[in-house]
């Protein structure tokens, strides 16, 4: 029996309607072998996270430009730990180091910002949903 790839679900929450960034890391990582679940534009926290639960996701990389990621990326973590907190959770956009700092207390595994390295993306999710993977 074969071990099944990492499933990662890509989302873009609230208003922000820029979703390059999200499509460029979801083709990253399923080029790099894994199932990747885009869920579109204008999703609720609930929403992604219901998605991330359904599709027996590894793994939730939220995106966000719009300036909503101190309101929304607690809410994802709010939505997680109230429904299964083992999901790894990790976001990206244009987020200043300070907010970085504080959403990783909270309970954001990682944050990425433009111009980071695809392949440092990909190495994250691999090592830590492959920890997840291994725990199951």
């Amino acid at each position: 029996m074969s071990k099944r790839p990492l499933r990662i679900v890509i989302a873009k929450a609230g208003l922000d309607g820029h979703d390059r960034g999200a499509k460029v890391i979801a083709r990253a990582l399923r080029d790099a072998g894994m199932e990747v679940i885009y869920t579109g534009l204008f999703q609720t926290p609930e929403e992604i996270v219901r998605t991330a639960i359904q599709e027996d996701a590894d793994g939730i990389g939220l995106s966000i430009l719009s300036g909503a990621h101190m309101t929304l990326f607690p809410l994802v973590v709010e939505q997680l730990n109230a429904q299964d907190g083992d999901i790894v959770f990790f976001g990206g956009g244009t987020i200043p180091p300070e907010d970085a700092e504080a959403l990783k207390k909270v309970g954001v595994r990682e944050i990425f910002t433009p111009g980071a390295p695809l392949s440092e993306i990909v190495s994250f999710v691999e090592r830590e949903c492959g920890k997840r993977r291994a725990l199951a």
